[in-house]
């Protein structure tokens, strides 16, 4: 099997202003590009996880990085490292999508440290990458992924993929 990955976020806007005798702006852009080849050297991925998922009211879910996920195409996925997450809550949710390491066993990765959470709001999304070397993921002590629905009364529905080796 081989993977081909490219990672792309970008922000364009333009700020403007009017003056005396005409008006004023600034175009703001940023673009991050990452394209990773097949393999499992730095700036290369094998492995994708993706999935839309759905999670009860106050419920939550440990993604198991190293074993326990299938690729799209039925295979068993155990990731060494971890290239890139993308997370996009859905747009009709009532409660945000919370990601981060889980409480035990939890996979930092870009994380600061195992109480870190970040709230994808209803129809946001949340993309980190480290395209060369990745986060490592370590089975048994630090493979698990958190995905939690921020309250109760309403399940939360999400998008994910994960990129790695």
């Amino acid at each position: 099997m081989s993977l081909e990955t490219v990672v792309t976020a970008s922000i364009r806007a333009v700020e403007s202003a009017p003056l005396d005798l005409g008006s004023a702006s600034a175009p703001i852009a940023l673009e991050v590009r990452h394209n990773l080849a097949n393999g499992s050297a730095a700036g290369q991925a094998s492995k994708a996880f993706s999935d839309s998922r759905v999670i009860a009211a106050s419920g939550s879910e440990n993604l198991d990085l190293a074993g326990a996920l299938s690729s799209a195409l039925g295979a068993t996925i155990a990731f060494a490292t971890v290239k890139s997450i993308l997370v996009k809550a859905k747009a009709t949710n009532a409660n945000n999508v919370l990601v981060g390491p889980a409480a035990s066993n939890g996979f930092l990765g870009p994380f600061a440290d195992a109480s870190d959470r970040v709230a994808v709001k209803p129809g946001g999304s949340f993309l980190v990458s480290a395209p060369d070397t990745g986060w490592t993921v370590t089975a048994g002590t630090g493979d698990l992924l958190t995905v939690a629905n921020s309250g109760a009364g309403t399940e939360v529905g999400y998008d994910i993929v994960v990129i790695g080796t």
